[in-house]
Order: C-alpha cells, then structure tokens, then sequence
C-alpha cells in the first residue's frame, strides 16, 4: 500500500509531508513512542496538543523537543482529568488527527479502578471519554488512531471477557489482561470508523516491540526484551506505524483497520466483530456515566 516497511521510521514515512496549519493531538507525549510522534509531527510543522498525566509532564516533553505545541494534562485513569482535556482541546483550532498511544502494560497483579481492571480502563475506557469527547473536533479528512498491540492474541482463548470486567472472576493474568485491553483498542477503532463521516478514518496500530517506559511494570523485562531482540524495533521504528496512519496520503481512505508494520495486517476474527464492538462501546458508556 505504501512501500514502507518493518525497519521504516517516523521520520522516512512521513518525509516529504508538509503538516504546516495542522493539529494533532498525541497521548503520553511524555515519553517513548508518544514523544517521537509528537517530534516528528512537528518536525514536518504539525501542531502538537501534548497529553500527559500531568501539565507538568506534556509542558517538560515539549520543551525537551524543542517545539511549540499545546501542553494538556489529562490522566487516563481519573475520568475528570480526561473531561477536562477535552474541554481544553475542544478550545483550539480542528484536529487533523487523534493518536491515542498512551497506555499500562501488564500489571503484574490485578489492580482496579472503580471495580473495573486497571489495564482495561486505563487503555480503553480513557481513551474512549477522550476520543468520544473530540469526534466531531475532527477536521473534514481527520483520522484517530488507536494504538493497540500484537499482543491482543494474547486474548485468543478468552476474548473481550465482558462478563469479567473487573479482572476478578477468572485467575488473573497480566499477559491476557493486557491482550483484553489491546483488542478493546481495535474494536473501538472499528465502533468509532462506523460513527465518522465520509472522508473521516479510524483505524488501529501495532507498533511492534519496543523497549520502552511501557515495560516498567514487568519484573524481568531486559530478559524479556533480551529474548525478542531479533525482532525488536528502534524507538523511530516504532512510531512509524501511527505516524503513517495518522498523516500519510496513502492511507486516507482505509478506515476500520488494523495496521502492523506500515501496512494493513490481519488481527484476531474477534476483532472484527462489529456487534462485539458495539456492545462493548455500549458498557464503556455506562462505565463512564458511573465514574
């Protein structure tokens, strides 16, 4: 579709653009694959809106970058926090694209917020208050980009295990737990490419494996990433992919996808179960009325 590949880079896919008089929100713009799409958005004179859990945190990335963007503090885990970011981006000119790349990975015990998994409300439900919030903030071809994972096949046997939302009724996994929220991620990118209007695309990405600040919670992660070197990708590497579907022409018009490795690839057949998405968008509303 693009020519790009496992071993592109942000900086190669997007070369070439001129993003001048855009916007783009990035989330965890603070570190790893947040920052170096943030860098490289700007780089090609997009706008950066960059989310953080803290002011702080998105004002010190900017400034580290060297860029003018927006600074928005907007924690995933506190809903208020998030409602307030989208009452802050709503204020600024229309966005050309949402990457929702923040996120936890695999707790290595099960945590909860507000009777719902940690890694489930903070990947997904987070997100989905945000990205619900600024759909129609969307500029005429603006896209969301949803970053999932590869390892929503850890998710294989179980699913999308709606009747386990708090993590608690089957013996607890961090591997498959962190699967569940990563498939949530495709589905809403799916749910959210039928809601969009024409010349609009929602899609999902899997950036490969990157050691990254995602790690922190794995209690052997240089033996893990150790094991995977062969396949593993560069920093710029890994922020290819969502900088490809967040800007690039050729694919302005794929919507509902999911993407690896710079181009189209195939996710679990849950994963493309529009009434599952449906349901799930259904429940993460209702979680959301109640927090």
């Amino acid at each position: 579709m693009s020519g790009f590949g496992f071993a592109s880079t942000a900086e190669e896919v997007t070369e070439g653009l001129d993003l001048q008089r855009r916007t783009y929100v990035v989330t965890g713009v603070n570190s790893g694959l947040g920052l170096e799409t943030a860098r490289v958005l700007a780089l090609r004179g997009g706008h950066v809106v960059g989310l953080a859990r803290t002011l702080d945190k998105a004002a010190d990335a900017l400034r580290e970058l060297g860029i003018e963007g927006t600074p928005i503090a907007c924690e995933l885990e506190d809903l208020a926090s998030v409602r307030r970011a989208v009452e802050a981006v709503r204020g600024l000119p229309a966005l050309d694209a949402i990457v929702a790349n923040a996120g936890i990975m695999a707790l290595p015990t099960l945590q909860q917020l507000h009777g719902i998994e940690r890694q489930l409300y903070t990947n997904h439900v987070g997100h989905h208050v945000l990205v619900t919030g600024l759909l129609d903030r969307l500029a005429d071809a603006g896209r969301v980009v949803m970053l999932s994972s590869g390892a929503h096949f850890y998710a294989r046997e179980h699913g999308l295990e709606l009747d386990n939302l708090s993590g608690a009724e089957r013996p607890y996994d961090p591997w498959r737990m962190y699967g569940r929220s990563k498939l949530a991620n495709i589905l809403f990118a799916r749910a959210v490419a039928k809601r969009l209007g024409a010349g609009k695309v929602s899609n999902a990405v899997h950036p490969g494996v990157i050691q990254t600040n995602l790690a922190r919670h794995i209690p052997n992660a240089e033996t893990m990433f150790e094991s995977m070197r062969a396949r593993m990708k560069t920093v710029g590497q890994g922020a290819a992919t969502q900088c490809l579907a967040a800007v690039h022409p050729s694919v302005a018009r794929t919507t509902g996808a999911y993407f690896s490795d710079c181009a189209v690839a195939e996710a679990l057949p849950v994963a493309y179960d529009d009434a599952l998405a449906e349901e799930l968008w259904e429940r993460t509303e209702a979680i959301a009325a109640s927090a």
